[in-house]
């Protein structure tokens, strides 16, 4: 018996070297490009950093002067705007397909979901460049419309006006980010027990109490996730920004990521992009951990 415990430890031990050392690349990658970054990210967050000089210690003087910028909080607003608009748009216009999508069954559900998976595994510049196109101010197919069935009497210069380009962002940005979501609320649908539904279905339970009372509750940990990286990724609309318009007009569709890219890039604050990028992370941080307690709570 002991020999076979000294051949089962020695297999442990074996397997556990064996475990370790096929980490290590990933774990080599994982500090080098992630987390030294980070700890680099708050460091720097302390001192006025830019070109051609040594860094000067600063203390709290970027955080301080980041919320005296009058356009730093424009654009966390219009970060808020986006997120509390995209996000829950999209978790429900996601299941409303994904359900209709279910019902289809065999063939028919996998063309739709090859339909609304496309604008996720297409370049995103492909994507930008087509939606700027549709909202071009002089031969766009939006003005093309708005003029021929009348809603409107002239062209629109949709991204270049401020009542128009923070809510063109927002559009584009739902219709790029529901194809994921829509994928997984089928699969999730997929492996809910049917028994339970047919069960629900004999005593006389509609469609929407059997989602409600017996779907809903199945399907809650994909919804959790949906949340949770369709919140992150509203946050860190940056893209869409860069390419259609630069944050204007006006600093109208300025975000805090674009915003950490024209200090740290364009000027060259080092110092001050990171203290953005630290509040950003503290932000997202709060509201996953406020997502992931209503969840639990449920």
């Amino acid at each position: 018996m002991s020999s076979n415990n000294r051949m089962s430890k020695a297999l442990v031990r074996r397997e556990t070297i064996a475990g370790y050392a096929f980490m290590i690349p990933s774990l080599i990658f994982f500090i080098g490009f992630v987390i030294y970054p980070m700890v680099q990210c708050v460091l720097t967050s302390f001192f006025d950093s830019t070109m051609n000089r040594d860094d000067i210690f600063v203390g709290l003087g970027n955080y301080t002067e980041l919320f005296g910028d009058s356009v730093f909080m424009g654009a966390l607003w219009n970060t808020v705007i986006i997120v509390i608009v995209s996000v829950p748009v999209t978790c429900i216009f996601s299941l409303w397909v994904s359900s209709v999508i279910y019902d289809l069954k065999g063939p028919l559900c996998s063309i739709f979901r090859c339909i609304f998976y496309l604008p996720v595994v297409t370049g995103s510049v492909a994507v930008t460049v087509v939606w700027k196109w549709m909202f071009n101010n002089y031969y766009g197919i939006f003005n093309y419309i708005g003029k021929t069935t009348g809603l409107i009497d002239q062209n629109i210069n949709w991204l270049g006006d401020e009542r128009f380009a923070l809510g063109c962002i927002i559009l584009i940005l739902i219709t790029t980010s529901v194809g994921q979501p829509i994928v997984l609320y089928v699969s999730a649908l997929n492996n809910v027990d049917q028994s339970l539904v047919e069960a629900a279905e004999v005593d006389g339970a509609t469609k929407i109490q059997c989602f409600w009372k017996i779907k809903w509750p199945q399907i809650m940990p994909t919804t959790l996730y949906i949340l949770v990286i369709t919140t992150i990724n509203s946050f860190q609309c940056f893209a869409l920004i860069q390419l259609l318009t630069s944050g204007g007009p006006n600093h109208s569709t300025d975000t805090i990521m674009y915003y950490i890219y024209y200090n740290a890039f364009k000027l060259y604050r080092y110092g001050y992009g990171n203290a953005m990028g630290v509040v950003l992370a503290v932000i997202i941080a709060v509201l996953s951990g406020i997502q992931f307690k209503l969840a639990k709570t449920d």
